[in-house]
């Protein structure tokens, strides 16, 4: 996604997050009817071993949220290595550790920090409705920060017109910083063909799991 769309990337998915997006699509790593009854550690130097040994051209940190944890130790094995560190985050945590480029997902549940804020390398926007693009725009001076706010569709509105029409027009009409952002891997079914993924699922569907049972 974002700015280096379509390269060959390393993702490490930490478990935990207190945001908790009623549409999130890595639920599975913070939701309680996922939460393993142990969990087996994995070495950061284990982590970035692997990593290097894939061939990949960078390694994603993300989550859940992966600012609530120190990432310190990851970071400097997989420095160590000459990879390059992405980290995606809502922004609402102080960021522990050097990356060398940073996504920021602003999120209404809980709202990015100065610091973050002032780090970010691009914005990742989720837009649920029309209205989303004009609420965030008055919400966070993504805009004085000149670096790409990519509009991306929540997946469930990913064909609807009404949502992709608005971020069209607004792209048109504002311009740069604005760019109209997509979940390629989705389109790839990347997940799916990795065996090593856990089941996608959103809070709503599992909720409704919930008051099945």
């Amino acid at each position: 996604e974002g700015a280096h769309m379509g390269k060959s990337a390393f993702f490490i998915r930490l478990h935990g997050c207190p945001v908790h997006c009623p549409w999130c699509d890595s639920a599975g790593t913070w939701h309680p009817d996922h939460i393993p009854d142990s969990i087996d550690r994995i070495e950061p130097l284990d982590l970035a071993e692997e990593a290097m040994q894939s061939g990949c051209e960078i390694v994603v940190i993300t989550g859940g949220e992966p600012a609530i944890h120190p990432l310190y130790d990851l970071v400097h094995e997989l420095r160590i290595r000459s990879l390059p560190i992405h980290l995606e985050t809502c922004g609402a945590f102080p960021v522990q550790g050097e990356m060398d480029w940073i996504t920021l997902s602003p999120k209404w549940n809980k709202l990015p920090i100065e610091e973050t804020f002032l780090l970010a390398d691009e914005f990742k926007v989720i837009v649920e409705s029309p209205e989303d693009l004009s609420k965030w725009t008055n919400a966070l001076p993504m805009k004085e920060r000149k670096v790409p706010i990519w509009l991306h569709p929540e997946w469930s509105q990913a064909e609807n017109s009404e949502v992709l029409g608005a971020i069209n027009d607004w792209i048109k009409h504002e311009g740069f910083p604005y760019r109209a952002g997509f979940q390629l891997h989705k389109l790839y079914m990347v997940d799916e063909a990795d065996k090593r993924s856990r089941p996608t699922a959103s809070l709503s569907h599992l909720e409704k799991s919930n008051k099945i049972k």
